[in-house]
C-alpha cells in the first residue's frame, strides 16, 4: 500500500513564522472582516500568494544614516521591512505593509514629528477624490486603520502605523503610509523619538 505524504502542520509553521518576523501569505479570496481603506480590491480566481516574503536580511545603520541621535527608521518599500536602531544600540527588523503604487510612494529623508498612542482617521483629500465613500472620521479601536499607534512623519500625511488587519503586512496595501503589526508598532512607538530620523528607500 502507497502512503501518501504527512499534511503539512500549517498552525505550527504559521506560528514559527510570525516568531521569525515573515509576513505570511494570504488568499486573495479571503473577504475583508472590518473597514479598510487601504485594502486591495480582491475580486478574481483562488486562493493565490499576494505577499513578498522577505529574507529581513540586516542592514548597517551607517550605510544610510551619519549619526544614531535620537535612534533611526529606515524604511525599505522594495524588501517590504522597517529596520530600527535605537541610539543605545538596540538594532530590529520588522514586516511592513507599503504604497498600492509607485506613485503614492514617497522616498527620502523625514523625521518623526509626533506620536499618537490611540489615533483616530480621517481619509485624505486624495482619497476622497478616489473613493468619496471612504468614512470622513474613524475613531480609536478596532475598526480603525491606524490600528493601535500612529508615528507621523514631517510630510503631511505620511504616518508609519499599526493596522488592526494582519493580512496587509507584507502586501502592497496602503495609500502611502508604513504599516506594521500591531504589536510591532507598539515596540516602534515606545523607542522612537520625536526627532527620530527616517529614510524611505
Amino acid at each position: 500500500m502507497k502512503l501518501s505524504p504527512p499534511r503539512p502542520d500549517r498552525r505550527r509553521f504559521t506560528r514559527l513564522a510570525l516568531a521569525s518576523g515573515v509576513a505570511l501569505a494570504a488568499p486573495r479570496a479571503f473577504a475583508a472582516e472590518t473597514f479598510d481603506p487601504y485594502d486591495e480590491v480582491i475580486t478574481d480566481g483562488p486562493a493565490r500568494i499576494t505577499r513578498r516574503i522577505s529574507g529581513l536580511s540586516s542592514q548597517k545603520w551607517e550605510d544610510h544614516f551619519p549619526t544614531l541621535g535620537n535612534g533611526a527608521i529606515l524604511c525599505n518599500t522594495n524588501d517590504r521591512v522597517l529596520h530600527f536602531w535605537g541610539e543605545d544600540g538596540f538594532y530590529k527588523i520588522y514586516p511592513t505593509s507599503v504604497p498600492l503604487t509607485d506613485e503614492l510612494t514617497r522616498r527620502g529623508r523625514t523625521e518623526i514629528v509626533l506620536k499618537r498612542p490611540a489615533p483616530e482617521w480621517r481619509p485624505t483629500p486624495n482619497m476622497l477624490e478616489r473613493n468619496p465613500d471612504l468614512p470622513k472620521y474613524v475613531g480609536p479601536g478596532p475598526q480603525n486603520p491606524l490600528g493601535v499607534r500612529a508615528l507621523n512623519l514631517s510630510w503631511q500625511y505620511y504616518l508609519i502605523h499599526g493596522t488592526n488587519d494582519i493580512r496587509k503586512i507584507g502586501r502592497q496595501s496602503s495609500s502611502g503610509c508604513i504599516g506594521l503589526f500591531n504589536e510591532h508598532i507598539i515596540e516602534v512607538f515606545e523607542r522612537a523619538k520625536i526627532g527620530t530620523q527616517v529614510l524611505l528607500i
